[in-house]
This record gives structure tokens, C-alpha cells and sequence, in this order.
């Protein structure tokens, strides 16, 4: 395969499906793992790319460039939620720098699928513990780490957000224990917390059964919205993690319920 070749098949494969371990790529393209890092770097130069532990994140669409200005295709990204990785970006890092500290080596947490989640994921990568998720694209994060047990739920793919879902995935959780719940929401009001799949509600209801704590990862613009299905109300969540954006009135509403409440440092 020519480089110009390998290099325009590279783009294709991670604008496709927006995340891949350097093991997987550098097998599909029958080429060594350094010559993929070698590519990935200089894709990392061109701001089209972010490297993690073991792996790389495609974000060339998130500054203009779709699929199709990557490797010269049309195919659309798998998931929905990658457009909106971008979205209050630097709230949901600070909120999984924050959320992180409540985890200690060890431990066994579940953690459901979402933007906010994700990035939580990405600051777990190289500890050590268990991680049970429905959620494909943080399960792809830890393909090549070594120090985390990954389990990943079976159930029914939806495709607009990469999680699995369905009875498969509450019969598969109602037989285990973490010990803490990691979420998020679409939308927290009057006392309430939402989300915008029937199908996610229910998984989401099962995993919060089967844990210890719930956390509830929420930036600030989540805070006096609704969506389609009632999850559960605030007094359920144990922990609320959110920016520094939460006005008074919201952050008086999560006290009120009973939550501890984390607020995010900004470039903490």
C-alpha cells in the first residue's frame, strides 16, 4: 500500500468511527504500530485527531470537516452524539477532571453513555478498576489499557448515541454490583432529572439499583430544561457534578433534594 494510500485509509477508518486502539489500526492496515503512530501524529498536527492511552480520537468535524473532507467518502459518522462533543466542551472537561476525584484505584463503577461521561472516561484511562458500560465509544477508549477490566453490556444498538439498550441490557446489569453509578441527563428541573430515550430511562432506572452511589454528571445548561422521560427525582442522586455556570437557584434546588454538590474549578 502507497503512504498516500494508507494515509487517506487511516483518515476514512477514525472519521468513520470517530475512536480506534493503534493495535486495531495498525492490523487493518497491515502495517506496525509505530508507523500508525508515526501517521497519527503528524493527523494530530493537522488538528484532526487527539491521541489517548493506546489510542485516537478523530475530531476533524469539529472545526468544519466531515468524513467526506477526511478521506475523500461521504459516510457519515456513527454516532450523533459526536456532533455535540464539542458543545460546552471546556464545562464538561472540568466536570470530569472533578468527577474523577471521586474514584479510587480499585473500585468497580458503571458508567452509561453520554458526551459528559466520555470525557469523564478519557481521565480514568491508565488507573486501575473495573468499568461496566453500555456505551461503545467508552468502551472503545480502553481497548489498549491494560490496567482497566473492561465489561461491556449486550442489548439492542442505538445507533444516534452508541449505547446498547433493552431488556438485555437490564437483565445483564440486575446480576451485578459497582459501586458507583456515573451518568448524565438532558435535563434536571424542579426536582426532577430527564432524559430523551424510554428505552435509556429504563436501562439507566436498573443501573441505579445496582449501585452504591449515583452521581450525576450535569453541566449548567441542562439545569431548568425537560425532556421526554422522567429518570427519577434529584433526591435519588447521591452526588451532583456541575460547572461553575449552575446559578443560585439551581444550586439551592440540588441541596434542597439532599445531593452533595461538586462544583467544577475551571482548568482545575
Amino acid at each position: 500500500m502507497l503512504i498516500a494510500e494508507r494515509k487517506s485509509r487511516l483518515k476514512e477508518l477514525l472519521a468513520r468511527r470517530g475512536m480506534s486502539g493503534l493495535d486495531a489500526l495498525a492490523g487493518e492496515l497491515r502495517v506496525s504500530q509505530s508507523t500508525v503512530r508515526r501517521d497519527v501524529e503528524q493527523l494530530e498536527q493537522e488538528g484532526l485527531v487527539e491521541r489517548t492511552h493506546g489510542g485516537v480520537i478523530w475530531i476533524g468535524d469539529r472545526r468544519g470537516n466531515g468524513a467526506a473532507g477526511a478521506g475523500g467518502s461521504d459516510t457519515a459518522r456513527p454516532y450523533a452524539f459526536d456532533g455535540r462533543m464539542g458543545y460546552r466542551l471546556d464545562a464538561k472537561q472540568q466536570i470530569a477532571r472533578a468527577a474523577r476525584r471521586l474514584v479510587q484505584p480499585g473500585q468497580t463503577i458503571l458508567v452509561d453513555g453520554g458526551t459528559t461521561t466520555f470525557y469523564f472516561c478519557r481521565e480514568l484511562l491508565g488507573q486501575s478498576m473495573q468499568i461496566v458500560t453500555n456505551s461503545l465509544p467508552i468502551a472503545n477508549l480502553f481497548l489498549s489499557d491494560d490496567h482497566v477490566e473492561l465489561v461491556l453490556t449486550g442489548g439492542q444498538m442505538y445507533p444516534r448515541y452508541g449505547v446498547l439498550l433493552g431488556p438485555v441490557v437490564e437483565s445483564f446489569v440486575a446480576g451485578m454490583h459497582a459501586s458507583t453509578l456515573f451518568l448524565s441527563a438532558a435535563a434536571i428541573n424542579a426536582g426532577s432529572v430527564y432524559n430523551q430515550n424510554l428505552l435509556l430511562v429504563a436501562a439507566e432506572k436498573r443501573m441505579m439499583q445496582q449501585v452504591q452511589q449515583v452521581v450525576l454528571l450535569a453541566d449548567s445548561s441542562k439545569f431548568g430544561q425537560q425532556a421526554l422521560a422522567t429518570l427519577c427525582r434529584l433526591d435519588e442522586v447521591n452526588v451532583v457534578v456541575s460547572d461553575a455556570g449552575l446559578s443560585e437557584a439551581h444550586r439551592q434546588m440540588v441541596k434542597d433534594a439532599g445531593c452533595e454538590l461538586v462544583i467544577a474549578a475551571e482548568g482545575a
